[in-house]
């Protein structure tokens, strides 16, 4: 039996300034002509359908085209919701839209009704654990503590006794939405700590033949059996190097290997994170690759450039992140801001100020004039006030 695995689609997400409603469209067209190509049996969606839990409506729109577009081509689909998802919103209509196919797994308490599907080795159990919010769904579960790893743990003893009531040699999937030990994150995914414990380990889902994971936005591997499909598109710059991709998973008779293979998503624009001064970024030929990414600079010089996103916009017109690392630039070793600013005056904590927000430069001559005359002003403001108290 085939499967695509994806997640985190995040519909109505934009990058830094870029509307990508359009990218995740073509997402949409790419997923529904992979699953029509490979022939699969379902579509796993790992939660994080919509960026917030009251999305757009051009993302609603898109969502609703989706899940007609999957029910036309008659493959059935299992989704959950995540922790972006309002799961109360997402589960509107499940049962109503359960008979086209589209199954909408948003409760908590339904964890352990699967959809089932069939054939030649037998029947394959689909499980969707939507996100589980620890202190909300502590007392449905029974769960002994407030923790990440408490309720999905509560949760999976549910689905392993609703196996044990099925057929010998019946095979399960779970789609869950959870940060598994072993995975590597992101600057995109939103924290999801309780307790400052947030990750789970992948033993929570010792036997079931696959785990389809979402909520870290990089594919990966955590074993054979547990697996994340990470994020159709790319939402920080973080992700520069991540291949987005779905997984095609195949399930074989029970107890056989699971085969994985990686569909690489469409790309609408490459990312690059350039680094250096300005001068070396708009003239060095090694950074012509890079004229049509969207990019992140970092800037290194000493002194602030004037105008530097007009500059490298010239060069890079894609440009959507700047930010400043001066070279030289003297650490505080861990002092605090309040010793940093004992036995200074106010005129110098000024000048210090604006040599920090230059990133370096010390104010001129003409400038420290100025902040002494504004010193001045407001010293003896506050002498009239007092007089006249």
């Amino acid at each position: 039996m085939k499967f695509l695995h994806t997640s985190d689609w995040h519909l109505g997400r934009s990058f830094h300034r870029v509307n990508l409603l359009a990218a995740q469209a073509a997402f949409v067209d790419h997923l529904v002509e992979a699953a029509r190509e490979h022939e699969v049996d379902a579509v796993l969606v790992a939660g994080d359908v919509y960026d917030r839990a009251v999305p757009p409506l051009p993302a609603v729109e898109l969502y609703d085209q989706a899940l007609h577009r999957l029910a036309d081509l008659g493959v059935p689909t299992v989704m959950i919701s995540g922790n972006h998802d309002s799961a109360r919103r997402l589960g509107v209509g499940a049962g109503l839209i359960g008979r086209a196919g589209i199954h909408l797994r948003t409760d908590a308490a339904g964890c352990a009704d699967p959809v089932v599907l069939a054939d030649a080795h037998g029947e394959v159990a689909l499980y969707g654990l939507p996100y589980l919010e620890p202190a909300l769904v502590k007392d449905e579960f029974g769960a002994q503590k407030v923790s990440h790893e408490a309720v999905l743990g509560a949760a999976m003893e549910r689905i392993r006794a609703d196996l044990a009531g099925r057929a010998p040699g019946t095979r399960s999937v779970v789609l869950a939405h959870a940060f598994v030990t072993g995975g590597q994150a992101s600057d995109s995914e939103r924290d999801i700590t309780v307790g400052g414990v947030e990750a789970v380990p992948a033993a929570v889902f010792d036997g079931v033949d696959y785990a389809a994971l979402g909520h870290l936005h990089g594919c990966q591997t955590i074993n054979e059996r547990v697996r994340y499909s990470g994020s159709p598109l790319a939402y920080s710059f973080s992700e520069a190097d991540h291949r987005k991709t779905m997984w095609l998973i195949e399930l074989g008779a029970a107890g056989a290997p699971v085969r994985a293979e990686r569909i690489d998503t469409p790309v609408p624009r490459r990312l690059a994170r350039l680094r250096g001064r300005l001068d070396e970024l708009l003239e060095d030929p090694a950074h012509t690759p890079y004229e049509e990414c969207w990019v992140e600079a970092t800037l290194t010089d000493p002194v602030r450039p004037e105008d530097p996103m007009a500059r490298l916009a010239v060069r890079f017109p894609h440009t959507l992140a700047l930010s400043f690392d001066p070279e030289g630039r003297e650490e505080d070793g861990g002092v605090s801001y309040a010793q940093r600013l004992k036995g200074r005056s106010d005129q110098e904590i000024a000048e210090d100020f604006v040599t920090h927000v230059r990133g370096g430069g010390f104010a001129d001559e003409a400038e420290r004039a100025v902040l002494q005359g504004a010193f001045d002003d407001v010293r003896a403001d506050d002498s009239r006030q007092e007089t006249h108290r």
